[in-house]
């Protein structure tokens, strides 16, 4: 049950301060909050042998350790947890990497330097330098997906170490086109880049700004499902956030987007601030 709420905040913590803009629009008290719920469901060490035990004839046969060690995924009768982008994983391998990244990604950037913070991300790096899709060249299956999970936990875990980070874009470019793909992986990986460093991620930003910059222009997002209230304005704000990187865009960072009377859609006001 803790674990399930871990889930369930770090999914609501990742929309909130995607849609605020950053951490900076939290209050003290809701930073404490997230990050004591999330510590608490670390998971013991005997959790952890259970599940090693029931997935190593999975693990890599040069012996990477291809499986949270730190947060394990709650039970849920073999079901996947979804991603922040709403996306079902097929496989436990992006599922459950995409849980313990994105919960130690986000105390990472809550509480940097909290009581065990700083070993539980010192911990995972050594752990994601033997994996295939932490380090190697791979775009097999959702090895793609969760190269992109690594991607973005670097992003805010290591972002000092632009080597690894520029290797995981590369992993992106070089498989992206290999066969056709959800909408989800192109999405995240413009999430990336409005998180990365500038000085790794900058040529990238503006070769995507286009695409992007046309979402915000020119197209909109329906708000008929519960999907779609959840995930499409999070999209918009992800979206306002890469844009707003650039400074012919700044101007942009505090709006948010709006419902449409006459259409019910969600649209973004991108017009230039009057003089």
């Amino acid at each position: 049950m803790t674990a399930y709420k871990a889930y369930e905040t770090m999914l609501w913590a990742n929309h909130c301060l995607i849609k605020a803009g950053g951490p900076q629009k939290l209050t003290e008290a809701q930073k404490r909050q997230i990050t004591s719920t999330l510590l608490a469901a670390r998971s013991t060490p005997e959790q952890v042998r259970k599940f090693q035990a029931g997935v190593r004839r999975f693990q890599s046969s040069e012996g990477g350790r291809l499986y949270p060690e730190l947060f394990l995924p709650p039970y849920n009768r073999g079901k996947k947890l979804k991603t922040i982008f709403n996306q079902t994983p097929k496989t436990q391998i992006f599922s459950a990497n995409m849980y313990e990244l994105e919960v130690i990604r986000l105390l990472c950037l809550l509480a940097p330097e909290e009581g065990e913070v700083p070993a539980l991300r010192d911990s995972v790096l050594d752990r994601l330098r033997t994996t295939c899709f932490g380090s190697q060249d791979d775009g097999v299956g959702e090895c793609f997906d969760t190269s992109l999970v690594v991607l973005r936990f670097l992003c805010t875990a290591a972002p000092e170490n632009e080597r690894w980070i520029q290797s995981r874009m590369e992993n992106y470019l070089r498989h992206k086109d290999e066969k056709k793909r959800p909408w989800f992986s192109q999405w995240y990986y413009w999430l990336c880049l409005s998180e990365a460093p500038l000085s790794v991620a900058e040529e990238e930003l503006r070769r995507n700004l286009p695409p992007m910059l046309h979402w915000l222009n020119d197209r909109s997002f329906v708000m008929h499902s519960e999907h779609d209230c959840t995930v499409h304005p999070t999209l918009a704000c992800m979206l306002r956030n890469a844009a707003a990187r650039c400074p012919e865009y700044e101007y942009i960072q505090e709006r948010q987007p709006y419902i449409r009377e006459k259409d019910g859609r969600l649209h973004f006001n991108m017009e230039p601030v009057s003089p």
